[in-house]
């Protein structure tokens, strides 16, 4: 029976679904974190449970030929990442047959998938950023904790918003505003949030406080205006709560108009800062007009766009359908998406606060 703290040479046969090599001890399935199909390796077993167990790498004995050495120095401990230690072809190849393996769980049989459509330069894409706040430190939680790992420079953010919430916490230290501590519930700022327009160069700030009123949040304000002036709003946002929902329900506008505007294709958006927006509008702009292509549309059909958030999709195929409804649970979601329908002079979109369920468009 194989027990805790043994070691082994192992072969690494496959992938599992968060990206582990996955090796056989005498039929006796262990997830290994870190090693790549091909490999041969050296673990130790951290867990193990009577049909699978969890081991930890110690060493690679034989090297996949797809491995290829992470760009970030937090990659292992940061739980944002888990497939740079992959070349990029192969984390397509790997999402590919992660569909397709579902896809046949779910039905009972082998679908089609088509390659997964991958990114010229898959780094700094996203444009949304939000760093937990803990104990006087800013980083990203580590895998399945609240743990905070401090980083250096994340790779996959939008260089300008990561580097606009890095010198905001220097601003935040500068006026001793006090950092939220989740074991006592006490302590002021949660988190710092960022976002940019990718095709404006708008940025948005959000702090998100433990208290409603913080000392020096005015002066942390003009100093983000004096140093980025490229934002367009900061945004104090309200959690009170012992939970680990980012955002409260709710926002003051402490400089600008409480949101940005960022462009899709031919499209206009604006976005405050409860909307949901996709973090990585190159892609999204391939994702929705493939979509938009796949549907097929004539101008005669009704188009339900549900969990629509401020209406991206629904503006995107307004102009191929007779009529788009829209809908979403989030009231502020809804409100920029009606904005958003008069912002690119689409008429004949309706957007409704309401539950996607099962029936839904029966219901409408």
């Amino acid at each position: 029976m194989i027990q805790k703290n043994q070691e082994f040479e192992v072969d690494i046969l496959d992938l599992g679904y968060e990206g582990e090599g996955i090796a056989k001890i005498d039929g006796y399935t262990t997830f290994v974190k870190g090693a790549l199909k091909g490999e041969k390796a050296k673990i130790k077993i951290l867990k193990a449970n009577k049909e699978y167990g969890f081991a930890k790498l110690i060493s690679i004995l034989k090297n996949s030929t797809r491995r290829e050495t992470p760009s970030c120095s937090s990659f292992g401990k940061c739980g944002g990442c888990n497939l740079q230690h992959m070349e990029y072809e192969a984390q397509l190849d790997y999402k590919t047959n992660k569909v397709k393996a579902t896809l046949k769980k779910e039905l009972g049989y082998e679908v089609n998938i088509e390659e997964v459509i991958g990114m010229g330069t898959p780094y700094n894409y996203r444009n949304k950023v939000q760093y937990p706040i803990s104990q006087g430190k800013m980083g990203f939680y580590a895998n399945r904790t609240h743990a905070l790992i401090e980083n250096e420079k994340c790779y996959l953010q939008n260089e300008t918003i990561d580097t606009l919430a890095k010198s905001v916490f220097d601003i935040i230290k500068k006026y001793n505003i006090s950092t939220y501590d989740e074991k006592t519930g006490k302590g002021c700022l949660r988190h710092i949030m960022a976002r940019i327009g990718v095709n404006t160069g708008e940025l948005m700030l959000v702090l998100v406080t433990n208290e409603k009123e913080v000392k020096g949040i005015q002066e942390v304000v003009k100093d983000v205006v004096a140093k980025f002036p490229n934002i367009k709003t900061i945004v104090q946002n309200i959690n009170m709560q012992r939970n680990n929902v980012i955002l409260g329900d709710e926002c003051k506008t402490l400089y600008g108009d409480g949101y940005i505007t960022d462009i899709l294709g031919e499209y206009k958006f604006k976005i405050s800062p409860l909307s949901f927006y996709q973090i990585n509008p190159v892609q999204t702009e391939v994702l929705y007009n493939i979509a938009k292509e796949y549907a097929g549309l004539t101008g005669q059909e009704i188009v339900y766009d549900l969990y629509c958030g401020i209406g991206t999709i629904s503006t995107f195929v307004a102009d191929k359908a007779k009529k788009v409804i829209g809908v979403e649970i989030v009231e502020d979601a809804i409100k920029d998406a009606k904005e958003n329908a008069k912002l690119n002079e689409k008429n004949n979109i309706e957007f409704i606060v309401r539950k996607s369920r099962r029936n839904c468009a029966k219901k409408i």
